[in-house]
């Protein structure tokens, strides 16, 4: 199959609906990538001027170095544009791949990975990195998602997502008398914080899934040492802090993490260092999560969400733990889809779109028609409509979780589909009778065939904007993932989880063996987007860079299309009735996958998406 071609360049507009959260739509942020070409230039340049200096190539990526991210191999970051780079993104090895949504965060993987540990000690690792070096998507006061297969074949979901605090009501937020809630307390302040689990999370993670091989302070010690010693603020950062700036005005303590000393945003390839998150790291690596949860560090999480309104107390998180539980799983044209369960509807619904697109020959269409987009445009509504109907967390709203995932209500569905034709309201085939049979993502693989998929968040940019005073981290706002509708499946009560789209996802082939490992950011696109790339590979033979790279689409169950602008015969469908919104090239709204394949050619393949930061690395 001939491969996509690249766009020229990542347009650098304002995008109009970038999201790092679970859920919802998420303030506007920029990105922007040059052309192959214009990158291979630059790092000609780079390497000539280098060598004029006596430095050789080496050392001029060394010199770059100072103020930009870069392997040292020739790979940066981002250009003399401040453009993020399309290429080089991947990564190749035998042992193992960690891809991560920040270079940094995958380097401290695989730290790990070369000390001895195995793909899960390498996801702790990560996970405490990406809290001190993309802050504005996740940390340890938020939460996520974990999926585990390892290499007994032993498949295991950890939800370490936040629940709300057992005195949190609908009634907590003021509402107008249409029942909206009043300015923006599900959002910002302490009426939006959740109890975290990242903490706890990744503690159970490593003492019952690691190697072994490696201490809890060991997974620790590289993001002590982002903390301490700092990391280059990326275009991607720059913007998000950027649009945050007033938040940071507002919220004093999140203010004197990242604003300069004259008050001003970091610029980018300047460096920023979080003293405070770096002793309170060390805190954790010696005590553990009792560390966070009880003691100084919890009574400053209490003190801060209460200062700004909130209702947590000492034993809502003295209380907290993971929830382990079982996948959703499914197939697809005999490869195994595991993915996460409610209460993130995300797993479900991939594998219910997966589940009607395999009544149709995918791969007889070409990639770029008329009839393969608008077939699975009309699934994203029937998935969504599903969404909107049925899901919230099974403990305390029942759910048709079954008929979500049935085959056979597929293929009822798949019968009111016909590709190239738009249908705007569909019949609806009620689950129930089946029922008898939104971040950050990263992904780690290792030759033994442990795959990992974690997806976590603090929410919106920078969470609740609150950092409790001398922690250095900043609290969720994950409760706005509620409903403010008390009659809403999804509506807000004590210790209740919040409905979720993220999607950590494993793919096993028919009989088992290890086939690769993704997920997304990105909000509710995020059920598309895995969906997308699973059938990129698996549909249209593209390899895991590839797959990634490619143009996508999103929609609900009603409302329009959104799109990149690399699809040539999108606009065909507004001739059948359907609303478009043309998007950048490559447009950071529709997340941003980090995946991991298993090669034919015993080699382990990292991809990473080229929409934000992320970059794979390999051993």
């Amino acid at each position: 199959m001939k491969k996509l071609k690249q766009a020229a360049a990542l347009s650098t507009a304002v995008l109009l609906a970038a999201m790092t959260g679970c859920s919802g739509a998420q303030p506007a942020a920029t990105t922007a990538a040059e052309t192959q070409a214009a990158e291979e230039t630059a790092a000609e340049e780079s390497a000539e001027a280098g060598a004029e200096e006596g430095a050789g190539e080496e050392q001029a990526a060394e010199g770059a170095s100072d103020n930009v991210v870069t392997d040292g191999n020739g790979w940066y970051l981002w250009d003399e544009n401040n453009q993020l780079t399309i290429e080089g993104r991947g990564a190749d090895g035998e042992e193992a791949v960690v891809s991560a949504g920040k270079y940094e965060a995958s380097q401290a993987g695989l730290e790990i990975i070369k000390k001895g540990g195995n793909a899960v000690d390498a996801a702790v690792a990560v996970s405490f990195a990406l809290g001190v070096c993309e802050p504005q998507a996740s940390g340890i006061g938020g939460g996520g998602f974990m999926t585990i297969h390892s290499e007994d074949g032993q498949d295991t979901f950890i939800n370490f997502r936040e629940i709300a605090p057992a005195l949190a009501t609908p009634e907590m937020w003021q509402k107008d008398a249409e029942g909206n809630v009043i300015s923006n307390q599900k959002q910002k302040g302490g009426k939006s914080v959740g109890v975290p689990g990242t903490v706890r999370g990744m503690e159970y993670a490593f003492q019952n899934f690691g190697s072994g091989n490696v201490t809890w302070a060991d997974v620790i010690q590289p993001a002590i040492d982002l903390a301490e010693n700092g990391y280059k603020v990326s275009p991607t950062l720059y913007n998000d802090a950027t649009n945050s700036y007033d938040a940071m005005i507002d919220y004093p303590e999140l203010g004197k993490v990242y604003l300069r000393e004259d008050g001003l945003n970091y610029e980018i390839g300047e460096t920023i260092k979080n003293p405070d998150l770096a002793k309170t790291l060390k805190k954790i690596a010696e005590g553990g999560a009792d560390a966070f949860y009880t003691g100084p560090i919890a009574e400053a999480i209490v003190k801060a969400t209460n200062l700004y309104g909130g209702v947590m107390t000492m034993d809502d998180l003295a209380n907290y733990q993971p929830k382990i539980m079982e996948p959703a799983k499914g197939t697809y044209r005999g490869y195994q889809i595991i993915s996460s369960p409610l209460p993130s509807s995300g797993g479900s619904h991939v594998i219910e779109g997966l589940n009607i697109l395999e009544n149709f020959d995918m791969s007889s269409y070409e990639y770029d028609s008329k009839e393969r987009l608008g077939l699975m445009t009309e699934v994203h509504k029937m998935i969504y409509n599903d969404r909107g109907k049925y899901m919230g967390d099974p403990e305390f709203v029942e759910v048709p979780i079954k008929g979500i995932l049935s085959k056979e209500r597929a293929a009822e569905l798949a019968k009111l589909i016909t590709p190239g034709e738009s249908v705007g309201e569909y019949e609806e085939i009620s689950p129930w009778q089946y029922e008898h049979e939104d971040t950050t993502h990263y992904s780690v693989a290792d030759k033994n065939g442990n795959m990992v998929a974690v997806t976590q968040t603090v929410n919106y940019y920078f969470g609740s904007n609150i950092i409790p005073a001398g922690t250095g981290f900043c609290l969720n706002d994950e409760m706005d993932d509620f409903s403010a509708d008390p009659e809403s499946p999804n509506a807000i009560a004590g210790g209740k989880c919040p409905l979720s789209s993220m999607s950590p996802t494993v793919v096993l082939k028919e009989d088992g063996s290890p086939f690769m490992v993704l997920g997304s950011p990105g909000g509710t696109t995020i059920i598309t987007t895995v969906e997308e790339v699973i059938s990129n590979v698996i549909d249209y033979g593209m390899d895991m860079q590839e797959a990634i790279n490619a143009p996508r689409f999103t929609n609900r169950a009603t409302g329009a299309i959104s799109y990149e602008s690399r699809y040539e015969h999108m606009k065909d469908l507004e001739a059948i009735g359907d609303e478009l919104t043309e998007s950048d090239p490559y447009n950071r709204s529709f997340g941003s996958v980090q995946a991991v394949m298993y090669g034919e050619d015993g080699l382990l393949h990292g991809g990473a998406d080229p929409r934000r930061d992320g970059k794979a690395v390999a051993y």
